[in-house]
This record gives structure tokens, sequence and C-alpha cells, in this order.
């Protein structure tokens, strides 16, 4: 049955919605100085932002990669704040058709920043116009339909397009061409989301001490966004069932009430992982199986959860599929099976 507009449940998720996207807009940093961690992507920016200033040029298209929550879109609104220039934000699903990007394309001002999020989920014949965009800043219109068609090539004016994506092997070779400046971002080290922490809780006003602060860094997977999702849960409890302030041992309690162990994984982490070992033996079984069994999406298993897990080795990607290791089955405190042990 389809819900209405007035249905308590969407109001309350649209209200939760609107207020995770305002904090989210309140603890981005609004310059490169601000910006924590990804020093080897922040030293090639900041040279490539100063010579394009010091020239008055746009700056070259940017293409960001790497897992979610990292600070791509952060690093966007950065480069036009940093040039001192307009800011548009759309993503790859929403341009349905050769109009919309015409639309925003003829439409840019001189040397502003045009952010594109999901681009590897842009449309084949979309992604083709952008081709003479980028490389050329001219657009090919086509006016009129049948016979009586013909190309129309318009001007545009120069602008930097600032691409993301979490699966830049999906991107063609002719599009990736196009970027002169490509970023890798990384997972965080628990140092740098220590700062996070430390720096958004000031941002929120909130009491925090450094084993606080420290504890919620080593819980959140190597990804600020998730330092400030669990920071701000963790705020509450401290607030209703604590002092106010955030200690270790509050955010230890808050933390085991969310369900999120040492090494960050939530529950869908252990059904993961306990999938593999239990039901397919440790594996390897492909990801569409895994999808089917946990009932889940596979692009959200492959680009939000396989790449911590990856990149902290409990899970390996092989030709034949997912499969667990050693430190998944020593997590669990399960034994190795012989075949298992043979692997590792």
């Amino acid at each position: 049955m389809k819900r209405s507009d007035n249905d308590p449940e969407r109001l309350v998720s649209a209200t939760r919605g609107e207020e995770d996207s305002s904090f989210e807009l309140k603890l981005r940093p609004r310059r490169l100085a601000e910006f924590i961690g990804q020093n080897k992507a922040k030293e090639q920016l900041a040279i490539a932002l100063e010579a394009a200033r010091s020239r008055g040029e746009a700056l070259d298209h940017v293409l960001l990669f790497g897992p979610p929550g990292l600070g791509k879109t952060t690093l966007a609104s950065i480069i036009a704040n940093e040039l001192d220039v307009g800011f548009q934000q759309t993503s790859g699903p929403a341009l349905q058709i050769q109009g919309d990007l015409t639309a925003i394309l003829t439409n840019l001002r001189e040397r502003q920043v045009l952010f594109l999020d999901e681009i590897h989920r842009v449309q084949p014949v979309l992604e083709e116009k952008l081709y003479t965009a980028l490389e050329d800043y001219k657009l090919d219109i086509i006016i009129g339909q049948g016979p009586a068609a013909r190309t129309h090539v318009m001007d545009i004016r120069p602008f930097t397009f600032v691409a993301a994506t979490t699966r830049p092997g999906l991107l063609s070779s002719p599009l990736r061409s196009r970027f002169g400046i490509l970023l890798r971002l990384e997972f965080y080290t628990e140092d740098e989301l220590r700062y996070v922490v430390e720096r958004s809780a000031e941002v929120l006003q909130v009491p925090i001490d450094p084993d606080g602060a420290s504890e919620i860094a080593l819980r959140s997977r190597g990804t600020p966004r998730i330092a400030n999702r669990l920071l701000r849960r963790v705020r509450d409890y401290a607030q209703v069932r604590g002092s106010g302030t955030i200690d270790r041992s509050t955010a230890q309690a808050a933390l085991k009430m969310l369900e999120v162990d040492a090494h960050g994984f939530d529950e869908l982490d252990r059904r993961l992982l306990l999938t593999i070992i239990e039901k397919y033996d440790g594996g390897p079984v492909g990801l569409n199986t895994l999808a089917a069994t946990l009932a889940e999406e596979e692009d959200a298993l492959e680009e939000v959860y396989e790449p911590f897990l990856i990149q902290i080795g409990f899970l390996d990607r092989t030709p034949r599929g997912r499969v667990a290791t050693r430190l998944a089955y020593e997590h669990f405190n399960l034994p190795l099976p012989r075949r298992a042990n043979m692997l590792f």
C-alpha cells in the first residue's frame, strides 16, 4: 500500500535524514588546511589550486575515487571555496535525459565547479556528451528530428568538473582520460580519525576527552562519516545516561548498546562473515549468492562493507568468490577447517 506524504513514519524518516544532512554540513571543513588526513591527495590538490589561481584559469578536471564516506563531496566543495567560485552539485542517477545535462552545462558561470557524484552511473549517451564539454568546452546539440535534424555546436564557459566514484573500474577509458587530476582517497588511520572526532565534538560543543575520542575512532572503520555518526549517537547516550561528557567508559557503553564491536563491525559485518564461514564453509562464494542469502543489495556489499573487511584482512576476493580469512575465524573463536588450514 502506498504511503501518503503525511504518513508519520515517512515524516519521521524525512526529519532524521534532514537532521543527518544538517549535521554533515556543519561538520564539513571549508578550507583545505582544515581537512584532516589524505595528505598525498591534499598536497597534489594544493599545488594544482595555487597554480590555477596564479594563472587565473579554471582548475583541471578532478576525479575523486575511493570507498564511501572518506570526504569526496567535502573536497569538491573545498575546491570551489579555495578558488572562490560557484559550486553546483548533482549525481549520475539524477541525470536522466540529454536536456538535463545541457541545461546544467550551459548555465555554468566562468570557472565554476560542477560536482557530479556517482559518475559511474551516468548513462552512456550522456557520457559521450561530456567528452567535448570537458576537453574543448563545447557542447553538441541536436536540433529537430529525423531527416531535418541538424547539429549545433555551442560554446560553454571554462569550468572545473569534479567527479566522484566508489567504482573507478566502471569508468570508460575515454572518460578517465578527460581528467587532469586523479586522486585516490584512502581509509583513515586511528590517529587521523581521533582528530576528526575531536574537531567534530568541538563544532558540536560536546565535551570529550582524548580516551573517549580514541575509542570512537577505533570503531569507525577508517571512515570519517562513520566517526561523525558514532559521535552523535555516543553524545546522545552521554547526555541521557551519563554525565554529558564523553570518556572511554561512556563511549564503550554506548557503542556496546549500538552493537559496534572493537573492530567497528556492526550486525551486517558479522552476518556477512559468519554466513561465509558457517553456511559456505569459509568460501569461496559468489557476490550474488551472498547478497541473496543476506537479503542485501550487491552494490551495498561490494561498495560499503567489503572494502573495509578486505583492507583489515578479514575477507579475500578471489576469481571464484569471497573467502573468509584466518583472522575472521579467530575473531569469532571458530576453528579453522582442514581446507582453510591448507589455504592459510
